[in-house]
């Protein structure tokens, strides 16, 4: 029994996919940066090594799409700064489990993951010289991510990234120790391991609204934004499960925590972690529309201040129906008979 056969009917998407206009214009450049990065054949920098993707592959993921799917409204310099995003975490995600994943090489991940950290330092600190494509591309772009409309998000954005790349070795040392993670710590642990910090501030890089002030610490904020972030993770692991578990050999993907944590069967595991993940979409709804006007009003935010905070959450729905788009349609994830407007 595979989760590719019963993942598109069953993973509930209620936002309508939007696409981002300036797709084609992003798929014309679409693999000029990762060359120049190194993440391509073709590279003829500096310390040239082995690139991450041949040239056919790395179309076959079709992160212009992912990256025009999750963000609609993102004006054409703003989609382009994060598809470079885009392919880096995917850059990173390939070059870790080949290069360490596959090998089981626990010491060299770490290696691989301190030298990463210097080049998230705040404060201005000189990175090493990059030796590789991963980090070329985290050091190009640390250079753009945050111009001064985004600045408040460095150190935020940063803590992101050094909790995915932490939890890349997490995975690791769960795996080679055959330990599946309890279905208790796993959705506080996937938001770490996909990068799911990073997405509140790529909503606000594509929409240019920021989630009022006075109520962004709020428990109600906290409860939606949590459950935003679990969607795209968790439903990850659904999409992936035959590529990260067969033939990658990880036990961090949900459907094995769920089946390992109940102590069901594969076949019972799969529709209990759908359902797990349709619940998080639905507590997401449901903090939208039903927690979040009694806050606003209670909150006495301005005409402005609510505007901004319905612009995000378009933004926000927006981000989830494309990353729904990208699982249930990608050759990175399912069968190419699946399609979906360009």
């Amino acid at each position: 029994m595979t989760v590719r056969a019963v993942e598109v009917p069953l993973l509930w998407m209620p936002y309508a996919l939007r696409v981002n206009p300036h797709l084609p214009a992003l798929h014309e450049e679409s693999e000029s940066w990762a060359r120049a990065m190194g993440m391509l054949d073709g590279y003829r920098g500096p310390a040239a090594r082995p690139a991450i993707w041949t040239r056919a592959a790395f179309h076959a993921m079709t992160v212009d799409q992912l990256t025009a799917w999750t963000l609609p409204d993102a004006s054409l310099a703003d989609l382009r700064l994060n598809h470079r995003f885009n392919i880096w975490a995917l850059a990173w995600d390939d070059y870790f489990a080949s290069a360490f994943k596959q090998t089981g090489d626990l010491a060299g991940a770490r290696a691989f993951t301190t030298r990463l950290h210097a080049f998230l330092r705040p404060g201005g600190a000189r990175p090493p010289e990059p030796t590789n494509a991963v980090e070329r591309g985290i050091a190009d772009l640390q250079q753009q991510l945050f111009p001064p409309r985004l600045a408040h998000w460095r150190t935020e954005f940063n803590r992101a990234l050094a909790r995915y790349i932490d939890a890349g070795v997490e995975e690791l040392a769960n795996s080679r120790s055959g330990r599946i993670p309890h279905l208790i710590d796993y959705a506080p642990f996937r938001r770490e391991s996909f990068a799911a910090y990073t997405a509140p501030y790529s909503v606000e890089l594509a929409t240019g609204a920021r989630i009022p002030e006075q109520i962004r610490h709020s428990r109600t904020v906290r409860a939606l934004l949590d459950a935003f972030m679990d969607f795209m993770g968790l439903a990850n692991d659904i999409a992936s499960y035959e590529r990260e578990v067969h033939e990658e050999k990880d036990v961090n993907n949900l459907v094995l925590v769920v089946g390992t944590s109940l102590g069901i069967s594969l076949r019972d595991a799969v529709p209990a972690a759908l359902n797990l993940v349709n619940a998080r979409l639905r507590d997401f709804e449901h903090l939208r529309r039903n927690e979040l006007p009694p806050l606003v009003h209670r909150s006495g935010l301005d005409r402005d201040e609510r505007a901004d905070l319905e612009t995000w959450l378009t933004g926000a729905c927006g981000f989830l129906s494309g990353l729904h788009a990208w699982y249930t349609g990608a050759p990175r994830y399912a069968s190419a008979d699946v399609s979906f407007p360009e």
